[in-house]
């Protein structure tokens, strides 16, 4: 039986952590529908926070109101973070939830 070199072990325990932050769950970043936020405010903060266009903003706005909540961005938490911190900031009232299997 051949032994492994500390070296091995290292780069192969390595490979695995790396491999696993690169398998993040995709999360969605919610915006949940209030009585304070004018859909304005709401439009020009997604344009603003999250790159959209007026027009996909103003979708958003529309389907927030009508169903309460709506994910406005998927993508990884790392990067999703940032945004949420922004609209929650601005009086904006959002979550970042773990997206079920698609």
């Amino acid at each position: 039986m051949s032994e492994r070199t500390n070296t091995e072990v290292f780069t192969e325990e390595l490979e695995d952590i790396l491999v696993a932050e690169d398998e993040q769950f995709p999360f969605s970043l919610v915006v949940w529908n209030d009585d304070v936020n004018t859909f304005d405010w709401v439009i020009a903060s997604l344009i603003e926070v999250c790159g959209h266009t007026h027009q996909q903003a103003e979708q958003c706005a529309l389907i927030i109101h009508h169903n309460g909540k709506y994910a406005v961005k998927e993508g990884e938490y790392h990067k999703l973070r940032p945004m949420w911190e922004a609209l929650v900031e601005r009086g904006i009232t959002a979550t970042i939830e773990e997206m079920a299997d698609k």
